[in-house]
Formats: C-alpha cells, structure tokens, sequence
C-alpha cells in the first residue's frame, strides 16, 4: 500500500469513527467493518475516476495510461487494476458513474415541470446537453481517434451506456408520470437516450435549439400519453 493509499483510509476511518453519542451499534444497519470497506472502495473509485477527468481534459483516452491515472490518484497501479480488473472495466465503471451523474441533473430538470411534459423534455436534454458539453469524458470521445475503444460503450447496443440510460430514465419517467404505460415509458426513454447521445457526440447547434427541436418531436406524443397541461 502506498502512501496515499494508506491516506485515503485513515480519512474513511475517521469519518466513519465520527457517529452520534445516542447511536449503538446494535442499531446499525450493518456491520461496521462493511461500512468501512464500502465507503473506502467508494471514495478510491472516485479518486480514480476523477484522476481520469483531470487527464482527459489534456490529451484523449488512447494517450492516457492506467499508469497515468494511478499516479494522478495518488494511488499504486496494482491497485487500480485490483478494484477494475483491466483498462475496459475501468473504462465500463468511469462512463456509467458519468451516465447516472447526468440522469441526476435530468430527474431534476424533469420533475421541476411535471405538469408540462413538454417543458420537461425541453429542460432535461438541454441539461443533459450543456452537462456533456462541458464534460471532460464526452470530449475525449468526440476527439478521439478509432482507436480510442470509447466510443463502442456509448453508442453500441451492446455496450453498457445505451442500456443502463434507457431503464434509468424509463424509471425517472415512471416515478413522475406513474399513470403513463410501461410501452410508452420504454419508448420516449430510449429514443430520447440515443438522440440526446448522438447530440452530445457530435453537437451541431447549441444545446437550448436541440432541446427545443426534441421537445417539439417528442411533445405531442409524450402530452398524449401524459396529459397536456391543465388537462
């Protein structure tokens, strides 16, 4: 273990030390040796994915060595590896945490209109648009060469991003309008996903005209499944 390793878990050590003097450990909701190694783990995968970031904003994901972010990190390589196996699990878990962090700002975005569908359209992909536009990830996608091995996460069926950002918005969308049919939640989801990916890939005018163009296709069915406003 290196220095910072040994760093980053007296600092979840100590935090996780720091709890109310009316609480006993009985009441815990589990033991506290699993709490500490699930927050350690948490706050080493966020060093390392943040390290990613900070690299990317300088040079693309092809000239950017495991080596690179580990040192970044403040961490050995052996333990990058350890947590993500190989540079494709890295890649897999650095994208997803990215994905779930843009459908946090669309839930947001979605449930400050939940009386007009149409609106909601409109703010989520504009915010998920201005997001991807100043994120260090999607920019090393855009800029990267074929031989990045980025890009096939995105975008490819197969990959995990189209996949795990349909359910999640699916599921976004249903929370909000729980009267909406599963068919119809499914089919605004993974359609809004692979034009709001494709946007934010290769963007061609700024992210309020996309959102209003999307809100204008999308609208009328979504108002139709959904309700218009003051319906």
């Amino acid at each position: 273990m290196t220095t910072r390793d040994a760093g980053l878990t007296g600092m979840v050590s100590m935090m996780l030390t720091r709890r109310p003097a009316a609480a006993s450990v009985g009441a815990m909701p589990k033991p506290r040796a699993r709490r500490f190694a699930d927050a350690a783990r948490e706050l080493l995968r966020d060093t390392l994915f943040d390290a990613a970031s900070e690299l990317l904003e300088q040079r693309s994901w092809s000239e950017t060595r495991m080596a690179d972010i580990a040192k970044v990190a403040g961490v050995s390589r052996q333990t990058l590896y350890k947590e993500f196996g190989s540079r494709q699990g890295f890649a897999q878990a650095y994208i997803l945490r990215e994905a779930e962090r843009f459908l946090a700002g669309v839930q947001e975005a979605v449930s400050r209109h939940d009386d007009d569908p149409r609106a909601a359209l409109a703010a989520a992909v504009e915010v998920f648009l201005t997001t991807a536009a100043e994120e260090p990830l999607i920019m090393a996608i855009v800029r990267g060469d074929a031989g990045d091995g980025l890009l096939p996460f995105v975008t490819n069926q197969a990959g995990p991003v189209l996949g795990f950002a349909t359910d999640r918005l699916g599921e976004i969308l249903g929370e909000i309008w729980p009267k909406t049919s599963e068919h119809s939640v499914h089919l605004i989801a993974e359609n809004m996903v692979r034009l709001a990916i494709s946007h934010a890939a290769s963007s061609t005018a700024p992210a309020s005209e996309v959102a209003e163009g999307m809100a204008e296709l999308f609208g009328p069915y979504l108002e139709k499944v959904v309700g218009a406003p003051g319906a």
